[in-house]
């Protein structure tokens, strides 16, 4: 299925230096969902800062990262997302066996044949947020127990991130293919 609308063209020279910018984020590579977010450089611009600070800029572990957002891929259903963060949880560190029981999330997060109690912890917040908004005060606090403060920050701030790219891909139809 095409995507929504149709994907800017990224050779017009109006729009150069952002791609360039993009581009150096991505190791050379535009991705179809960076030709969507081309349409608004502006938005472009300031979702390449914040995603390239998600994924280079924190201090939380990149396969505790890649967990969470693997997590929100599996909740909201977003494929374009699964298929660009498991290889990457896979990468870092994380187990086909720990992918493989992201089918079911809630079950995951009790999970402790599987995943340690920070990984459990990383994924019930993934969980609560993504599904409910808020947050248990004592889901928070376990978490706050296993992260610390700026690590928890850095967490809420990446299944918050990553929520929302999972719902600009699935609102605009953006696929893989041309990729």
């Amino acid at each position: 299925m095409p995507p929504r609308i149709p994907y800017r063209d990224e050779n017009d020279p109006g729009i150069a230096p952002l791609v360039t910018a993009i581009r150096a984020r991505r190791k050379g590579r535009l991705l179809n969902l960076d030709r969507m977010l081309l349409h608004s450089p502006p938005y472009a611009q300031g979702w390449n800062a914040l995603l390239g600070a998600v994924r280079r800029e924190l201090e939380i572990p990149a396969c505790l990262r890649e967990l969470a957002i693997c997590a929100v891929a599996r909740l909201n259903a977003a494929d374009y997302e699964w298929q660009h963060h498991a290889p990457e949880f896979l990468a870092a560190g994380g187990s086909q066996a720990q992918l493989e029981a992201l089918a079911d999330v809630t079950a995951a997060a009790r999970d402790a044949t599987r995943f340690d109690e920070r990984e459990r912890s990383a994924l019930q917040l993934a969980l609560e947020m993504t599904r409910s908004v808020q947050v248990e005060a004592a889901t928070l606090e376990r978490a706050r127990e296993h992260f610390g403060d700026r690590a928890l920050v850095e967490l809420v701030g990446t299944i918050a991130a990553y929520n929302m790219v999972s719902r600009f891909l699935e609102a605009l139809g953006i696929d893989e293919r041309g990729e």
